[in-house]
């Protein structure tokens, strides 16, 4: 599965459940953003390793919306505290999906630690998270992505031909925070 499609997916489950988007910098808030631009998506444009770290204060700060994170084997790999920060909160209103393509894409493609040796859904459960999947085909990604906890999802390496986006920093956290933010669902 290429990543666009796994970002496909996420977005068509994510607009089915009203959820907020997180992104990872890069490539995937390229390709999010190329797929489906919706005010309830935050794409990050810096920080790497942190997306994981955003969406988790989302959804504790806000327990009556779904939120879902999509990042990347590198950049969880560059924020492994994350996941023990999920496994001690684990928020019912919050999906992890790391798309591990077993490398850096974004810069170049160098290999990161689950080309080898590093298996991310046995670090997720090893930090104590629950509720953990690792798929590889299409079908099983869009049943994960109705659950909670974390998600492995194997793809492609490789990037999308897609354009830069053009949102500044703060027209995406002032949109974000206006549209999805403000207005719970009940």
């Amino acid at each position: 599965m290429k990543r666009i499609e796994a970002i496909s997916l996420a977005v068509e489950s994510a607009q089915g459940q009203n959820a907020l988007l997180i992104s990872n910098i890069g490539f995937p808030s390229r390709e999010l953003y190329s797929v489906c631009d919706r005010q309830e998506n935050f794409y990050m444009l810096g920080s790497m390793g942190m997306a994981s770290s955003i969406g988790l204060g989302l959804a504790l700060a806000k327990p009556k919306r779904r939120v879902m994170v999509l990042d990347g084997d590198g950049s969880v790999l560059m924020n492994l505290g994350t996941l023990a920060t999920i496994a001690l909160h684990g928020p019912k209103n919050f999906l992890l999906v790391i798309l591990d393509n077993c490398c850096y894409g974004s810069t170049g493609s160098q290999p990161t630690c689950t080309c080898y040796c590093t298996d991310l859904a046995a670090v997720a459960r090893g930090a104590g998270i629950r509720e953990v999947e690792k798929v590889d085909d299409p079908e099983a990604l869009t049943r994960a992505l109705q659950g909670q906890g974390v998600v492995v999802a194997k793809v492609e390496a490789g990037n999308a031909i897609v354009p830069i986006i053009d949102l500044g920093p703060e027209q995406i956290i002032e949109r974000f925070t206006r549209s999805a933010l403000s207005a719970e669902p009940s």
